[in-house]
């Protein structure tokens, strides 16, 4: 009988009375952090947020040590708790442990009515932006034993996590010192046909919510972008008005993306550490993913740009272990 080589590998660790590496045990913490910077939005979205916290295995051993952040934003349409049943943070830090990646990781929940916030500031959904760059932040170096400072953080996401990453990156640049975006989305100035647009306006509140996946992102979108206070019940201007393309609106949207908003940032883009951005060559955002790695490269913006072989999801859990994670290990400060 023929053997594999850990097979034989295992047996000389029995035979020998050798114990079989582990990975190192990380502690996951379910905590809710409260947020003033969402508490009161014309959605009712919960201003209590879930937050999942990953600490390294040594963290209860040694009491006077402190930990670099990493904080991932999960996509649209999910959860925190869903996003960790599909990318499995627990077992991604552990294997980063497992190499010398000794960190605390931080992946807060930001689904709200329509599905998600766009990490944006919105008195429709809630001032996300702000949740994470000033609530969260500040509750996880009150809480947790972090190196806080700006040297010392990293910032990443998934889709609109990616997106996420990106806008609150450029914004906050004295927060977060290296970013690492998978498989952005929303970041080119959207648009809507008047077809589309008189589909939308013909909705109600539950046609809405019980619509697909682009009927949701839809409404989410418009509501993180351009938000309508005197406009119940969904306190939002869609793009078109009696199937007239409101252009005020499309500007709005403009505003929010990240393909329109580089060379507003570039001080802040150019001071970051490090920038890198992936996608699969199957990903239908790869288009608006290449046209933003060419303008980073057109305004002198140093950062990387990784096409591999894959679609949207599949291989995103794979990813944030031997990529992403290792990135942060290279990037951040860790005394």
């Amino acid at each position: 009988m023929r053997f594999s080589f850990w097979r034989r590998l295992a047996v000389l660790f029995v035979v020998f009375g050798l114990a079989l590496p582990v990975h190192a045990q990380v502690t996951v913490e379910k905590i809710k952090v409260h947020s003033p910077a969402v508490a009161g939005n014309l959605e009712g979205n919960n201003a209590e947020r879930d937050v999942i916290v990953v600490l390294p295995p040594d963290y209860a051993k040694d009491a006077d040590r402190r930990y670099p952040v990493i904080y991932f934003l999960h996509g649209f349409s999910a959860t925190v708790e869903r996003y960790d049943s599909f990318i499995h943070f627990r077992e991604a830090m552990e294997a980063a442990a497992a190499r010398g990646l000794e960190a605390i990781l931080v992946v807060p929940d930001s689904h709200t009515k329509h599905g998600g916030s766009m990490y944006s500031s919105s008195p429709t959904t809630g001032d996300f932006e702000a949740f994470i760059a000033r609530d969260l932040v500040a509750y996880v170096d009150s809480h947790y034993r972090t190196l806080a400072r700006r040297d010392a953080r990293g910032l990443s996401g998934h889709s609109m996590g990616g997106y996420g990453t990106l806008k609150i990156g450029m914004k906050y640049p004295e927060l977060f010192s290296s970013l690492y975006a998978m498989s952005s989305c929303c970041l080119s100035a959207r648009t809507v046909s008047p077809e589309r647009g008189r589909a939308l306006e013909a909705m109600s509140m539950d046609q809405a919510l019980e619509g697909d996946f682009g009927t949701r992102a839809d409404f989410a979108a418009a509501a993180a972008w351009s938000p309508a206070p005197d406009k119940p019940p969904f306190f939002l201007d869609l793009g078109t008005k009696d199937g007239e393309i409101q252009p005020t609106v499309l500007a709005q949207w403009a505003a929010n993306a990240p393909n329109a908003m580089v060379p507003q940032y570039l001080p802040a883009l150019k001071g970051m550490t490090a920038i890198a951005l992936d996608i699969g060559d199957k990903d239908g955002l790869i288009r608006d993913n290449a046209a933003l790695t060419a303008l980073l490269t057109r305004f002198g913006v140093a950062h990387s740009y990784d096409v591999y072989d894959g679609d949207h999801v599949n291989r995103v859990p794979e990813r944030l272990r031997d990529f992403v994670l290792p990135f942060f290990a290279k990037h951040l400060a860790v005394k």
